[in-house]
This record gives structure tokens, sequence and C-alpha cells, in this order.
């Protein structure tokens, strides 16, 4: 009765005289009609991005050196090949900055055609890397490195382009560029200076515009209001200026065969299909991530092939190499500004390389109206814009400063490839200095009576003299912590912390062994071992992880870890899926049987420094989670065996309450006792659905004690004072507010709900069976979106998908105003100690929302995304 699936309104159904406000499920499309349509969203934004297209390509096939009509074949063939063929139906290729100082060092070594004809081995370079399906392999790249490059390219294209901005001519490299500039500032040739600061200042001040206007403004691209401003005065004025000049299509130039020494050929195709390759497939991640923020859109587009990403791209360099055209790649203005529009196919796509085909045939007279001086100010403007100082910053808080910094200089003084191999060097000296580079320290808690010793780093083998020599300056019988604070231990680093914990602990002393901590230590005087409990903060989120426990009495040769689990061995997350695990593992056979898996196991192992049992509910940082695989109460999933499909029914039941108190009940024992001897303090009455596939305990970040929760069918709320009706709803919220004083209530409702599917097939008549009769609390909801004179409840950023999520929307704002209506809620309301909420979970997207209220009142039922900056407040 949980499956979504579309519903069609009937005549009886009071819904019926809406239905054209119904939209289709999110389900496997139907099949391609017949009629090839494109849609008015990839019009429109396919003009936005020719707009941006145009000059762009003009001015980077300038700063290259090659044809200006070079620039204009790459954009349609990035546009039609590329928008094809590739696995990013929303990435825009074409002429990219990125590849400009590449293309014009080959220009100036080998000449135009064989620099076309590289660009065409380049292509065939990157159809072989799609076919063998290595495309994630480029995104192993460190960003540090990519950043630094594209820093590089662009000091590189800013320095060179200044020179034309000036008046002049660009020299062959930035040393030379440089050496070239006092020269040049003494023999500045105004027109050209003044068309180039105009250019500059339309582009910098046209976003900035504000008010209405501005918001209108904003839609024409400011890199066209840039080069159209500067034309046009330069056209009124009658100014003395280089301009573009474009030849005749006839006598365009195409490929020719490469002509060259062997390596140097060889050398140039492999940096061209490098730089095209990591830039095309970082733009597709980064297109992914602008659709993954819009709901609605990325149901339709997906996420991206990468490798058939680089076969469209290869497929493209050929066509633009072999037509005479600039190299290509994916450029991320254009992809950005084709999602920001509204693109919601490849079909903008491809219309924006049409569109360039058609500027390209009969567009010339207006296109050689532009100042030369216009196009160089937008290209040094992009490469200026290269050098990001959100980049900076990123890198310099992960420590990665020194790769970007070598590769931008390597990049800008002795080329593209050399700075990038550069970068590769130190980034790779840096992670194996990382890795040597372990801090071990000692610490004595007196007033605890605990040693802790200190793990910051990888633990290798490197790092195993002096762990030994600090553990073993801890006395014998001592209680010892030992924190490993990294993500990785060899071999040789287990078995030395293995040995010593065993001897150790033979001797009468008791070790922990424990991961990453975020908060205050859960390990108290007097208390060792397994006596040990974390603590839950009142507010329900953990903020210590809980480590394992050791004992005395493990066997020999197995690490003394209270913790270690034997049936269940799960991740963190896949308790959540089902709960699929392999409970051979409670025998010896069968653990012996499952040791060549890949599940974790409970003990520290070879490659990791996490000790703790996967398996118990422990997630780094955050401590044991209900919902997580505890299964102590009517809330948590069925995380702890207790799964139809891991056994025979009769014994699953058992198989979970073994499961807790061998794994669980340890950590959690000593907070429960805790408030088993205060009593429950929840702030919070969370009513919502009895559907399995809700933990509620998991999507709030709760644990024991957090919640009072109520679920039924449909998470409905009874009014008050109806006759034979439901009294347990009511009772359950007369006790959390009056008795509780609980600060909260939230009603929650959820996707695919099918006590709402139930209501809106239901039929006149029929027999009253108990659901039926339960279901009749939900008709109001029903009515309520029939109601034209209502607004419907709505989510934000997108449309509801069908009848039945329309439906479970309305149903909370409902349900909302039934629970104003009981009496101690009234009262509370009134005296200002209780506040309603409204939520809505979409299972398939993980996504929560909460109703939008003001003054206690909806704003027209609409419900907001609750974001990951928004959890972490």
């Amino acid at each position: 009765m949980s499956a979504c699936v579309p519903t069609r309104a009937t005549d009886s159904n009071p819904n019926a005289n809406r239905t054209k406000r119904v939209h289709p499920p999110h389900s496997p499309p139907p099949p391609a009609p017949r009629r090839f349509r494109i849609a008015g969203a990839d019009v429109s934004a396919s003009i936005a991005v020719f707009l941006i297209a145009l000059p762009l390509s003009l001015g980077i096939a300038l700063a290259t050196g090659a044809p200006l009509q070079a620039g204009l074949v790459a954009a349609a063939a990035g546009g039609l090949v590329a928008g094809l063929l590739g696995g990013c139906p929303l990435q825009v290729s074409g002429p990219a900055a990125g590849l400009t100082v590449v293309t014009a060092d080959l220009i100036h070594r080998y000449g135009w055609r064989t620099t076309c004809g590289i660009t065409v081995l380049a292509g065939l370079a990157q159809l072989a890397l799609g076919c063998v399906r290595v495309a994630r392999t480029a995104l192993a790249v460190s960003p540090a490195i990519v950043h630094g490059m594209l820093a590089g390219i662009g000091v590189t294209i800013a320095v060179a382009q200044l020179h034309i901005v000036l008046g002049g001519t660009p020299q062959s490299s930035v040393l030379a560029n440089l050496r070239a500039l006092p020269a040049q500032l003494a023999d500045l040739h105004p027109a050209d200076v003044a068309m180039s600061v105009l250019t500059l200042a339309l582009l910098l001040l046209w976003p900035r515009v504000p008010g209405r206007l501005g918001h209108l403004m904003r839609k024409i691209p400011a890199a066209l209001i840039a080069v159209a401003g500067a034309t046009v005065t330069a056209s009124l004025t009658g100014l003395s200026l280089a301009k573009v000049d474009l030849p005749s299509w006839s006598s365009h130039a195409l490929a020719g065969l490469p002509e060259g020494p062997v390596l140097g050929i060889a050398a140039a195709v492999l940096t061209t299909t490098l730089v095209c390759s990591v830039q095309s497939l970082l733009g597709a991640v980064a297109v992914d991530k602008l659709v993954a923020g819009k709901p609605g859109l990325s149901a339709r587009v997906g996420r991206s092939d990468l490798n058939r990403e680089l076969l469209g791209q290869g497929a493209a360099n050929i066509v633009s190499g072999a037509l005479g055209g600039l190299p290509v790649a994916g450029v991320a203005v254009r992809s950005s500004a084709n999602v920001q529009a509204g693109a919601v196919s490849r079909n903008s796509t491809m219309l924006h390389g049409v569109l360039v085909v058609v500027a390209a045939l009969l567009m010339v007279p207006v296109l050689e109206l532009i100042p030369l001086a216009s196009l160089a100010a937008l290209v040094m403007a992009v490469g200026i814009q290269m050098v990001s100082l959100h980049h900076i910053r990123t890198v310099t808080r992960h420590r990665e400063v020194l790769v970007y910094a070598v590769t931008t200089l390597g990049v800008v003084f002795l080329g593209v490839l050399e700075g990038v191999l550069l970068g590769v060097t130190v980034a790779v000296a840096v992670a194996l200095n990382r890795l040597a580079h372990t801090r071990i320290t000692h610490e004595h808690d007196e007033k605890e009576g605990v040693h802790h010793v200190h793990v910051r780093g990888q633990l290798t083998f490197l790092a195993v003299p002096r762990l030994s020599r600090i553990l073993h300056l801890v006395p014998q019988g001592a209680h010892v912590v030992v924190e490993l604070d990294g993500s990785f231990m060899d071999h040789a680093a287990y078995e030395s912390l293995q040995d010593w914990q065993n001897a150790h602990t033979a001797r009468g002393g008791s070790a922990e062994l424990t991961g990453r901590r975020t908060g205050v230590r859960d390990t108290e005087q007097g208390r060792t071992g397994s006596d040990v409990a974390p603590a839950y903060p009142a507010t329900g989120t953990t903020t210590t992880e809980a480590p394992a426990r050791t004992t005395a009495d493990a066997p020999t040769g197995e690490p003394k870890t209270s913790t270690t689990s034997t049936a269940c061995r799960c991740h963190p997350w896949t308790p959540w899926r089902n709960h699929q695990c392999d409970h051979r593992r409670s025998t010896p056979a069968g653990r012996q049987a499952a040791e060549h898996t890949d599940q974790p196991t409970g003990r520290p192992t070879p490659g990791t420094a996490e000790p703790s049992d996967p398996g118990t509910g422990t997630r780094p940082g955050t401590g044991p989670h209900l919902g997580a695989g505890t299964g102590t109460g009517p809330d948590t999933h069925p995380g702890t065996g207790t799964n139809p499909g891991t056994g025979p029914g009769g014994h699953q039941l058992a198989r979970g309450i073994s499961a807790f108190q061998r794994d669980t009940a340890p950590l959690v024992r000593g907070e429960l006792a805790r408030l088993a001897k205060e009593g429950q303090r929840p702030s919070q009455l969370f009513l919502t659905c009895a559907d399995s596939r809700l933990v509620t305990s998991m999507i709030t970040s709760s644990g024991p004690g957090d919640l009072f929760v109520v679920r039924n069918v449909g998470n409905l709320v009874p009014p008050p004072g109806e006759e034979s009706g439901d009294d347990s709803v009511a009772a359950a919220i007369e006790y959390a507010v009056d008795v509780l004083r609980v600060r909260s209530i939230t009603v929650c409702g959820h996707s695919g709900c099918g006590a709402m599917q139930a209501l809106l097939n239901s039929e006149p008549g029929g027999a009253r069976t108990p659901l039926r009769r339960w279901l009749r609390h939900g008709l109001p909801s029903l009515e309520r979106m029939a109601d034209d004179g209502r607004p419907w409840a709505r989510l934000a950023g997108r449309a509801h998908a069908d009848a039945v999520e329309q439906l479970c929307l309305t149903n909370v704002v409902q349900q909302l105003e039934h629970l104003r209506g009981h009496e101690s809620v009234k009262r509370a309301l009134r005296e200002g100690a209780l506040e309603l909420h409204g939520m809505y979970f979409h299972v398939g997207e993980a996504q929560a929302y909460l109703l939008t209220e003001e003054d206690g009142e909806s704003r027209g039922g609409l419900f907001d995304r609750v974001g990951v900056a928004d959890m972490s407040v």
C-alpha cells in the first residue's frame, strides 16, 4: 500500500475538477514522440549561451593567433557534436580559455594547419580513452594542480592580451611580454586603450546595476553588452582601430598532416588531450552539482556519463580540427549560464551550435565592426578571473598551497605540460611527507587516572619505533586510551599496537583504542572496559565517538574489544538498505568462510585506524545512533538482523535482540540507566506515519529520550470531540503537552504514502473496514485539496510530482489545523510555550522539507528544503 503510483482522477473523486494541475510522476520516460520538439526553456537558454559564446569564441581565437573563424568553427563543433554525443547533456563545449596558451604555443611552433592536425589526433586519443573507460581516473588529479594550471594559463593570457589592449602586439612568452611592457606603455594607442577601458567598465558594472531595472538588464550577458557597447561607440565616433577581419570561407584553411619532430608532435598531442579531457570532465562534475541544486531538473537530466562525455569531446575535436577549428573542451562559463537559463535537455547546447553557424554565415558584416581591442579586453578579464581567490583559499585550507603555487609558476614560465608534471611531482612528495609524518604524544590525566596516547597522522611502519617508545612509557596496570587520529594503519603498525595491547592487559592493565574524538571524553574515573558508556547531549545529537571497549578475557590472539560483532558487520550506512547481513559469521566456521569478503571487522585491521565495529551503530564523530542498527525501540530501523530476508522468520526477532545485547547494550547502558533514573524529558512530540521507511531517529539525528513519537497510518490527528473517534492520538497529545511539557509538535508526512493513495482511490460505499473508518480523518485533507478557494500546499523549487504527493503535503497542513483544535495545544499556544511545525520527507531523495510559517500560520503551505548548511547550525 506504500507504493507511489500514478493516480487517475475520476468523477467520484473530489479532486477530479483539478486534474489539470496534477503533474506526471517521476517515472521512466514515455516512448519518444514521433515528432521532434524543442522545449521553450531550451530555446531561451540556447540564445543566452549563444550571446556569451560568440564574442568569447572570437576573443579566444584572437588570443591564440589563429584565424578568427577558427573560434566560430570550434564553437559550432562543440555545440553540435559534443552536445549530441556527450554524456553531460547540459555542458556547453567550445574553444576554452584554458586551451589558449597550449594552442598559441602550437601555432607558434608548427603553424596553423599542423595545429589542426594535432587537434584531430588529440580527439582520436580522447576516443581511445573513452573506449577503455578511464574517465574517472582523470578525476584523481589533485584539484590544487587543476586550479594551479588554470591560474597559470590565466596569468599568461592576461599578460599577453594586455599588449593588444594597449595597442601593441603580444610576444611569444610571459617573460618576453613582461620585458616588452615598459616600451609598450611608452607607446600607447589612445583609441585602443579607450575601447578597452569602455569594454572592461561595461563588463564590470553591468551585473551590478541595482533595482528591478538591474534585474531585467542582467538577463542580457555582460560580455555581449561590453563588446556591443565598444563596437557601437567605435562606429559612431569613427575612431581608427584594428577590427575583426573574417576572410572568405572559401579561403579557410583546413587541417593538414602534422609536420615536425615525432617526439614534439607526440608531446603536443598528449598536452592537448590532457588539458581538454581534464577540463571537460571537471566541468561535467561541476554541472552535475548545479543540476543537483534543482530537484525537478535533476530527476529529468540525471548524472553525467563521464566516459561518454570523453567520447563526445573526442568526436568534437576531430570535427573541429578537420574543419580548421580550435581545440574543444567543456566551458564552465557557458555551461553554468546554460543551467541557470533553465535548459532542460541537450537540445539547448545543440541549438546554440546552430545559432553559431548561422552567425558565421550571415553576420559577417556585423562581426567585422568589432574592435580587436575590445575582444582583447574581454579575454584579459577572463584570464584574470581564472586566478580565483576562492580556489586559493580552498587549497590553503587543505594545506596544498605549495602544490598550487608550483603548478601556477610552472605553467607561467615553463609551459602547461611541464607545469602540470611539476605540480604532480610536488603533490606526490607532499603526500609522501604526510604519510611519513606522524605525531605521537603522551599525556597523563592525574584527576581521572588515565594515560592518553594521541597518534595524529597516518600510522605506518615509519612511526612504529616512536609508537613503541611512547607506549612503553605507560606504567604497568594503568588504564590507557590510545586515540588514533588518522585514516590509515599498515600491517607493521597494527601488529605493534596489538602486541603491546596484549602484553599490557596481561599485566593487569586496561586499554582503549578509539578513533578521532570531537567532543568531551567519555571515560569516567573508576570505570574501565565495557562499563564506560557514551553520553548523549540533551539536544539528542551525540558529540563523541563510541570507542571499542577492551576486556581482559578475550581469546588469545584476538584483539580484546568487547564490541566485536560476529553476527553483523555492516558499514554504518548499510543497515538502512534492508540490512542485508551475512549471519554465517555468528559461528567460527562462518567467520572463517567470510574472511574473504570486503566487510569491515570489529577490530583494527591493516589499512584502517577505526577500531570500533561499524555494525554497532557507531559513526565517525557521532557516537552510537539509534536507527543505525541498535534496535532498541519501535522507532528504530530493523538494523539488527530482524529483516525477513535474513533468515527463518522464527529466529529473526531473537537474532535482533541478541545482536543488541551483545553489541549495543554495553554502549548505551549507562545513558539508559540515567534516563531510567531521571525519567523521560523529551523536547518534541513527533507525529508521523507508520511507514517502515521512516526512521525518525535517523532523519532527526536524535537519541534516547529526545522524541516522544506517535505513529499511525497516514500521520492523522483526529479532530477533538469527534464521536467514535480514536482517543489514542488525543491522549498522546495531552500527555506530551500537559505532563511532559514538550516545546514543539511536528507533524511529518512523506512521499509515496499508502494512506494518501488509498484516500485518492476511495469510492463511496463499500465495506466499513477498520482502515476505512480510520482514514475518514483524512477526508478533510482531500476536501482541502479540491477547494479552489484555498492555495495548494507546495514544495519550494519545483512542482509536486503527482496527486499523491500533493495530498501528502495538503494533509500535513490540514492535520496541523486539527492539532490547533485540541484544548491542551490551544492553551499552550496562547501561553507561548509551544510551537507547531509541519514537515515533509521525500524518501527517494532523502530530502527533508519544513513548512514555512509566519505568526503561527503557514504562508500558503510552502515547504522549503532543509540543506546541509541548515542542519549544521
